[in-house]
């Protein structure tokens, strides 16, 4: 038998543009919810296939959460109060 502990974790999506799609949106959010959510949600993350090779930790998770919408440029991911992992893109 396999037990599993999951995590309720907080993800906040930042995304930037200069300019709104022909809906009027930087980014729909159900496109989100379909990329990430979807993929993410009640699952054992070292089994989900488009993570494979990659510690779940929260700031990996924040990482490719990044890498996978265009016009994201921070992720901030949190595990619990006070505890909170932030990926963003670097200006420099």
């Amino acid at each position: 038998m396999k037990i599993y502990t999951g995590h309720n974790w907080i993800v906040t999506v930042y995304c930037k543009s200069k300019e709104l799609n022909e809906n009027g949106m930087v980014e729909d959010f159900t496109n989100i919810k379909k990329m990430i959510h979807d993929k993410l949600d009640h699952q054992y993350l070292n089994n989900v296939p488009e993570l494979k090779g990659i510690n779940p930790t929260a700031e990996n998770i924040a990482k490719w959460i990044y890498e996978q919408i265009v016009t994201c440029y921070k992720v901030t991911v949190q595990e619990s109060e006070g505890n909170i992992a932030t990926y963003e893109e670097d200006n420099d």
